[in-house]
C-alpha cells in the first residue's frame, strides 16, 4: 500500500467518524462506539477488507494516544472542585481496581476455566475505568451531574490506569512465570505510583516557568513545546520504572491549576489533538478485532459482562467510598459511569504479545465487554441520572470572544460569570454594584449580543458577564453576583 492510498484511507476514516458522531449525537450513541464499529467495518471481516493485526503498533499507538489523553485530562482538572475526592479516587483507583479485578477474575474462571492466573489477569484488563471514554462520553452528552461525581469520575479514570497495568505486567509474569512471588507486585505498584506522582508534579512546576520564559518566536511553537513536555514527562518516568501516564496526569493538573502563557489556546490544541488520537485510536482497534471471532465468545463474554457492570462495578465503588459521607444515589451513578474503552484492549495487547496462553482469547472478551460497556452504559447515562435524580443543567461553553494571556505573574484573572435570575444585581446599574475598585466588567454577552458595559448599564437575569479582576477579589466578584436579592430569599422556591 503506498502513502497516498494510506493517507486517502486514513484521511476518508476521519472524516466519516466525525460524520457519524454527528448522526450519533442525534440517536443518543456515543461517537467511540460509532468510531469501533466503523473501524470493524473496515477491517478484514468488513466491507473495507483491510487486514490488520499489528499488535506492537497497536500498543504503541495506544500508550502515546493515553498519554496525551491523561495530560489534557489534567490540563482540564481544576484543582479546586478535585481536592475535596482526592482520598475517594485515589481509593477507587486502587483498591476499587483490584476488588474489580477479583470478582471479574472469579467468575471468569468458572465462566470461562481459565486457570486462576489467567482468570486474573482477564479482571485486571477489563478493571480500570477509561479517561478518554469517561472524558468524551460526558461531554458529548452534556450531562451535568449534582454534588462531587463528575470531578470523583474524572479523577478515578485518570489515575487507575497505573493499577491496572501493574498488575497486568505482573500477573502475565506470573502466567509465564509461576515461581513469581505475588508480593512483588506491591512494591512494584508502589514505586510506580510515588515515581509517577513525584516526577509528574516536579515536572509540572518546572514546566509553568519555562513556557513562560522560553520567549518563542511563534505562538504556534508553545503547542510543539508542551507536546515536548508530556513526551519527556513519559518518557523520564518510564526511563526510571515509574508510572508514565500517572506522571503526564499530574503534570497536566499542575500545569492546568497555574498561569502561563497561551493557556487558552494550548488548551484548545490539546483538546483537538485528543479527539484526533481518540478517533485514531478507536479506529485502529476496530481494525484489529475479527468481528467473526466474537460470536464464540458472545453468551459467556455477556455473562461475564453483567457481572462487571452489575456486581464487579458496584461493589467496588461501595467497597471504595465505604465511610465516605457521599448520598447513595450518587455512589450508585459513579458506579454505573464505569465506562470502558481503549484501555482494556491495549492492556490485552501485553500479555498477547508475551505469549501468554489464550491471549487471543482474552482479547476478544475484553474487546467485547467494552462493545457492551460503551451501548449499555454510555447511551444510557442520562436516563441513569435522571432516574437517580443527580442530574443537573450543564454550564455551556464559553461564549466570550476575549482572550487574556497572563504574563506569568499572577496578579490578574479574566473570569467569566453568568447573573442568576435569583441573584441581587439583576437591574441595578453597575455603577451601583459596589464591586472592587480592582474589578471591571470588559463585556458583556445578552441573548448573544455583546454589550460593552458602561457605568449605566443595567444587568439582566442570563447575562454573561467577562470580568477582569485581581486574583485577590475575584472571589469577592464570584460572591457578589450569586447573592440572591430580597425576593428570592423570601420566596422557598427560588432558593
Amino acid at each position: 500500500m503506498n502513502t497516498g492510498l494510506i493517507l486517502l484511507v486514513g484521511g476518508g476514516l476521519l472524516l466519516l467518524s466525525l460524520l457519524a458522531s454527528k448522526v450519533g449525537g442525534r440517536l443518543g450513541l456515543p461517537g467511540l462506539l460509532l468510531f469501533l464499529i466503523i473501524g470493524m467495518i473496515a477491517g478484514s471481516d468488513g466491507l473495507g477488507g483491510i487486514r490488520f493485526e499489528n499488535y506492537e503498533l497497536t500498543q504503541f499507538v495506544g500508550i502515546i494516544a493515553l498519554a496525551f489523553i491523561l495530560f489534557t485530562g489534567g490540563l482540564e482538572t481544576n484543582w479546586r472542585t478535585t481536592r475535596p475526592v482526592l482520598w475517594s479516587g485515589l481509593s477507587l483507583a486502587t483498591i476499587g481496581v483490584v476488588v474489580t479485578t477479583g470478582i471479574v477474575g472469579t467468575a471468569a474462571h468458572f465462566l470461562f476455566g481459565l486457570p486462576w492466573v489467567v482468570a486474573l489477569l482477564l479482571g485486571a484488563i477489563v478493571a480500570p475505568t477509561d479517561a478518554s471514554a469517561v472524558f468524551s462520553v460526558l461531554k458529548e452528552r452534556a450531562l451535568g451531574l449534582k454534588g462531587n461525581i463528575r470531578p470523583l469520575l474524572e479523577f478515578e479514570s485518570g489515575i487507575n490506569d497505573p493499577t491496572a497495568v501493574v498488575l497486568v505486567i505482573g500477573l502475565t509474569e506470573m502466567a509465564l512465570h509461576p515461581e513469581k512471588a505475588a508480593f512483588s507486585l506491591l512494591s512494584e505498584f508502589a514505586t510506580e505510583m510515588v515515581l509517577g506522582g513525584v516526577i509528574g508534579y516536579g515536572l509540572g512546576r518546572l514546566g509553568v516557568p519555562l513556557i513562560n520564559r522560553v520567549r518563542l518566536p511563534l505562538e504556534g511553537l508553545y503547542s510543539v513545546l508542551t507536546v515536548a513536555v508530556v513526551a519527556v514527562t513519559y518518557g523520564l518516568t518510564a526511563a526510571v520504572h515509574g508510572s508514565g501516564l500517572l506522571a503526564v496526569y499530574v503534570a497536566g493538573v499542575v500545569l492546568g491549576n497555574s498561569d502561563f502563557v497561551h493557556k487558552r489556546s494550548l488548551r484548545h490544541f490539546h483538546e483537538g489533538l485528543t479527539y484526533l488520537l481518540e478517533v485514531g485510536m478507536f479506529l485502529l482497534l476496530g481494525l484489529l478485532v475479527f468481528p467473526l471471532q466474537l460470536p464464540s465468545v458472545a453468551v459467556p463474554a455477556l455473562l461475564l459482562a453483567a457481572v462487571l457492570v452489575f456486581v464487579a462495578r458496584p461493589l467496588a465503588v461501595y467497597l471504595s467510598l465505604l465511610g465516605v459521607r457521599m448520598p447513595a444515589a450518587h455512589k450508585t451513578m459513579v458506579a454505573w459511569v464505569g465506562l470502558r474503552g481503549a484501555v482494556p484492549v491495549v492492556l490485552a495487547t501485553f500479555p498477547f504479545l508475551a505469549g501468554v496462553p489464550g491471549a487471543p482469547y482474552l482479547l476478544n472478551v475484553a474487546f467485547f465487554l467494552v462493545l457492551v460497556s460503551i451501548l449499555v452504559q454510555g447511551t444510557s447515562l442520562p436516563y441513569v441520572a435522571r432516574w437517580l435524580r443527580v442530574n443537573t443543567p450543564l454550564e455551556g461553553p464559553s461564549v466570550m470572544p476575549l482572550e487574556y494571556t497572563p504574563t506569568g505573574a499572577g496578579k490578574n484573572d479574566l473570569i467569566e460569570l453568568t447573573v442568576p435570575a435569583t441573584s441581587s444585581v439583576v437591574g441595578r446599574r453597575i455603577v451601583n454594584l459596589g464591586l472592587p475598585a480592582e474589578a471591571l466588567i470588559v463585556l458583556i454577552c445578552r441573548q448573544e449580543q455583546y454589550i460593552i458595559p458602561r457605568g449605566d448599564t443595567r444587568l439582566q437575569a442570563g447575562d454573561v458577564l467577562q470580568i477582569l479582576a485581581a486574583r485577590p477579589f475575584a472571589d469577592t466578584v464570584r460572591a457578589r453576583v450569586a447573592e440572591h436579592s430580597r425576593a428570592a430569599r423570601a420566596s422557598p422556591g427560588l432558593k
